[in-house]
């Protein structure tokens, strides 16, 4: 195996290695988070964020799957993947509806399968599609998808101008995405927290940058990390009128720029304990 297939197998590992995961972090909280069993939306309010966290999941696998099957339905990966979310008959027919947390358990053993293809000698790896390495899923745990390739690029974004010496750029993108995920963790993980704790009123969006973090850290959502972020951060808003132009001229150094870099990847694993 060439250097170049050998680590995109190892980048499809990794990623699979953490679907797997977060997989079997739903099934527990299918198992726990409403109840000894499951109750649909309608009848326990709680299980609408549970059931979005699955939708999601399911999502990313069927990417994931896409990739490795090359984009064929008729890929033995990508049947086994359809054929996951169906219910038998007893006749041993296939029927729609086969229960949330039985299709998480099929879905888990169907990228076992998958990393066990890889991982083989005897028939090769399973890749079909592109030899090019899948792009990074750093986001994977944001709930909003159109907001994931934002922040992914603007990830790349911030380390790019960190290396090209762009502080200022490297600071405020990074607090960016550092606001846009702790506010899309509060708006979609902690519904019923912040319903029953005394956090601020109106919407999340219209909180302070570091109302948010507080109540984010105050819920569980995410830990102490914040305390590290530099004050010029915690300001980066003031830092530019309504049109977005500088006109305080603040100065932001290399360590405080990599300082918030440092924050953002310990939200970032808050939010994703998988990572």
């Amino acid at each position: 195996m060439d250097e170049s297939l050998r680590s995109q197998v190892e980048n499809y590992l990794s990623h699979l290695d953490g679907l797997i995961r977060r997989g079997r972090q739903l099934r527990e909280t299918l198992k726990t988070g409403t109840g000894s069993t499951w109750s649909p939306p309608e009848k326990d309010p709680l299980s609408k964020s549970i059931i979005a966290a699955l939708r999601v999941w399911q999502e990313d696998c069927g990417v994931t799957i896409n990739q490795l099957s090359g984009g064929s339905k008729a890929h033995w990966l990508a049947r086994s993947f359809s054929e996951a979310f169906l219910m038998r008959s007893k006749a041993g027919t296939a029927v729609e509806g086969a229960a949330p947390d039985e299709i998480v358990k099929r879905l888990i053993y169907v990228l076992e399968q998958a990393v066990a293809s890889l991982t083989g000698t005897d028939d090769g790896p399973v890749i079909s599609a592109s030899t090019q390495a899948p792009a990074p899923h750093r986001f994977d745990f944001v709930h909003n998808l159109e907001l994931r390739p934002v922040v992914e690029q603007a990830y790349t974004d911030s380390r790019r101008a960190l290396e090209q010496a762009e502080y200022d750029v490297a600071l405020r993108t990074s607090c960016g995405i550092l606001e846009a995920i702790v506010t899309d963790a509060l708006e979609h993980g902690a519904v019923a927290a912040l319903a029953t704790s005394d956090a601020p009123a109106g919407k999340i969006a219209d909180w302070a940058f570091e109302t948010r973090l507080a109540v984010a850290e105050k819920l569980g959502l995410i830990r102490g990390g914040c305390a590290r972020l530099p004050a010029i951060a915690r300001k980066y808003r003031d830092a530019t009128d309504s049109d977005g132009n500088d006109y305080k001229n603040p100065t932001i150094t290399e360590r405080d720029a990599r300082t918030t870099g440092q924050v953002l990847k310990v939200v970032m694993r808050d939010l994703d304990p998988g990572r």
